[in-house]
């Protein structure tokens, strides 16, 4: 969510404990996805009957999605679009009764790909905000922020980190604005500053925490949901998500589609779909109960 907001071109997160070589680089190409969701998810037709004529029409619901930042959205060892996002859109596609198609394509191209008709959906961790919602609607479908995770032994507190050595992905949020400001604070204060220990992957900035090598490292909040259910028993929530902001579904304009796209989802809130999702990927600490239009610019 940070990397994607503030670095964008750099926004990539390593899948935590997976095996084998998995290439994340976005090229445009079509594809399904795994359907571990949508078998589940019955057709709502009162949300399907508010799909704009063309999409309706199509039988498919075209996903535009930039797969390298698991574990929202990333590609298997076949190359197929994975994650808690891509499986929640495969689901809302079922809701409204229709084929999910998932076009993979790079996470700046996804907005202009929606307002030229292109895509239908934009699914790839947008943040929410005004400034975007002058080109796309969103339909707000989660909240993520900031989350730091300690040792399971160790007691962290993010506002009180003097001193202590924080692991990063290196060129994300945390690495170039949030602990930094976190450090220059304590020594204004006479303390210590904090190590910041960059690493190349997310999963390795975990590790180091899990091995005893850093105290703490800090990571988008599902990201750092997502490590913290991988490595179990060896690391722990330190204090909650700060700096929030939601997570929106893209669409067109206007268009009638983000009106369909809520009912949508908020029909999986309501017959516990989207929990399942959001549980099945340990990230649901950041589910809402209501999902809404253009949160951002409603503050």
């Amino acid at each position: 969510m940070r990397a994607r907001f503030v670095l964008p071109a750099l926004a990539a997160a390593a899948a935590l404990l997976l095996t084998g070589c998995v290439d994340n680089s976005a090229s445009s190409s079509g594809s399904s996805a795994p359907k571990e969701s949508a078998g589940a998810v019955t057709t709502d037709a009162a949300a399907a009957a508010l799909l704009p004529k063309k999409v309706a029409d199509s039988g498919k619901l075209v996903i535009g999605t930039s797969p390298n930042y698991a574990p929202n959205e990333y590609k298997d060892d076949a190359g197929t679009p994975i994650g808690w996002g891509i499986e929640l859109a495969d689901a809302v596609a079922a809701k409204l009764g229709l084929k999910a198609e998932f076009t993979v394509a790079r996470f700046e191209n996804i907005i202009p790909g929606i307002t030229g008709g292109k895509i239908d959906v934009g699914e790839s961790s947008f943040t929410d905000n005004v400034e975007r919602e002058k080109q796309v609607d969103f339909v707000n479908y989660y909240t993520a922020g900031i989350m730091w995770a300690s040792g399971a032994d160790k007691t962290v507190d993010p506002d009180n980190a003097c001193g202590l050595k924080v692991a990063v992905q290196a060129t994300t949020y945390e690495d170039t604005d949030e602990v930094p400001a976190k450090s220059d604070a304590c020594v204004a204060a006479g303390k210590p500053a904090i190590e910041k220990m960059p690493f190349d992957t997310q999963d390795a900035a975990a590790n180091a925490v899990a091995l005893g090598q850093a105290d703490a490292f800090s990571a988008d909040s599902p990201v750092t949901l997502y490590g913290i259910s991988q490595l179990k028993g060896k690391l722990k929530a330190a204090g909650k998500s700060f700096d929030v902001s939601p997570y929106g579904l893209a669409v067109a304009k206007d268009s009638g589609m983000a009106e369909a796209v809520q009912a949508a989802m908020q029909s999986m809130v309501d017959d516990g779909s989207y929990g399942k999702i959001l549980d099945k990927w340990g990230v649901a600490d950041g589910g809402l109960d209501a999902i809404t239009i253009n949160a951002a610019a409603k503050g």
